[in-house]
């Protein structure tokens, strides 16, 4: 599982010019998913985002996270994120999970958000989508969780 976090002042996407989902402060995640992710690695990044301190405490330093400010969540489908350009010049995108496998995940992950009790807007699930951001900072990470396997990886921490 793979997320694309922007701390932003608004973000926004839309369709056709009809605005799916909107918030004001708060973080854009592009999410995309790989073959072998399992609702366990989906908690854990919903964990992690949901602990990020991301925005500023009044001396100015990192140290408050999303819940401390107020913030919300605009969770974007991308999976154009496990593309690979290394080869040729046309991406080839075989690591991106296909959308029987990545839709329950993406679902299982906006509700584990909203149920730490954060705002989640969302885009539509495979749909050409316009996303607007205003990245506040700029503040952007690469938040990178490799598939699980029974007895090794990162859930056997």
């Amino acid at each position: 599982m793979r997320v694309l976090l922007q701390r932003v002042s608004r973000a926004s996407v839309s369709e056709d010019g009809q605005v799916l989902g909107a918030i004001g402060r708060g973080f854009c995640l592009l999410v995309g998913f790989t073959h072998g992710d399992r609702p366990a690695d989906v908690a854990w990044m919903a964990d992690k985002v949901a602990g990020l301190r991301l925005f500023a405490d009044p001396e100015g330093k990192m140290n408050l996270a999303l819940g401390d400010v107020g913030g919300a969540l605009l969770v974007v489908s991308q999976f154009t994120l496990y593309g690979d350009a290394s080869k040729g010049r046309r991406p080839s995108f075989i690591d991106a999970a296909r959308p029987e496998e990545a839709v329950p995940l993406y679902e299982q992950f906006c509700r584990e958000l909203a149920g730490k009790g954060l705002e989640v807007a969302t885009g539509k699930f495979r749909s050409e989508m316009i996303v607007e951001i205003a990245n506040d900072g700029p503040v952007t990470l690469m938040l990178d969780r490799p598939p699980t396997v029974e007895g090794r990886g990162p859930s056997a921490e």
